[in-house]
């Protein structure tokens, strides 16, 4: 948090990230597209002090490469970035999930239960946004059990690599009905008390890359894959 005593200036970097990702959200910023420090400054109209300070933030988190005196390069997402991000989340949500046994309860279990029904509302709406929303919403009950604030910042940068840039701005039906489906499976787990499949079934089905595969190559429409069908 903000502090009174902090520099002006993390504050004007936080809102210089926040107008990048959302440039980057929208599609005013493209993949492979180089961009040259002043330039970004004078379109942004801020300073390159702040501008450098966040494009280091989004460096960091794989969304841009800051390139020594050539400019900075928005990063591609690649299937083999899909892919590590995938094992990543898997193995730290299930972590997660299964480390909850001894404190999640019925109470938990059952909001998990009406967001799911929610992310089925939202297909039947066509409501892109309250399906990614309540997705959201979904993990992060149990996330909410972990203590680890490292662990979760973490599963928080790999979700936005997969869902912010490009930002996809529709449903692959066939994907989310799927998704609804294995969360209510994942539901099952928790309510016959039984943690270790619940957390095994996230990793291995869930989150694994090699079972959602045929889904990823239509939804991200990668260069050379297979095209996205409606």
């Amino acid at each position: 948090m903000k502090t009174a005593d902090q520099p002006r200036y993390m504050s004007l970097r936080g809102q210089v990230y926040d107008r990048l990702r959302d440039e980057l959200l929208n599609g005013r910023l493209k993949a492979g597209q180089r961009i040259n420090l002043d330039a970004l400054a004078e379109n942004l109209g801020v300073s390159r002090t702040p501008l450098r300070e966040a494009l280091i933030i989004l460096d960091a988190e794989g969304f841009v490469t800051i390139l020594p005196r050539s400019g900075i390069v928005i990063n591609a997402l690649t299937l083999d970035d899909i892919r590590n991000l995938y094992e990543i989340i898997g193995a730290l949500e299930g972590s997660v999930l299964f480390a909850a046994k001894d404190r999640m309860d019925d109470p938990a279990v059952e909001r998990m239960a009406r967001l799911n029904d929610a992310m089925s509302a939202a297909l039947d709406a066509g409501d892109w946004e309250g399906f990614y929303r309540r997705n959201l919403e979904f993990h992060g009950v149990f996330l909410a059990y972990s203590d680890n604030p490292i662990l979760l910042s973490v599963i928080d940068r790999a979700k936005r690599r997969l869902y912010d840039f490009p930002g996809k701005k529709g449903l692959l039906t066939e994907w989310e009905r799927a998704s609804v489906g294995e969360h209510a499976r994942i539901l099952e787990f928790l309510r016959e008390v039984d943690f270790r499949a619940a957390a095994e079934y996230v990793r291995d089905i869930h989150w694994l890359f090699k079972v959602q595969e045929h889904f990823i190559l239509r939804y991200y429409e990668l260069p050379g894959q297979a095209p996205k069908v409606s």
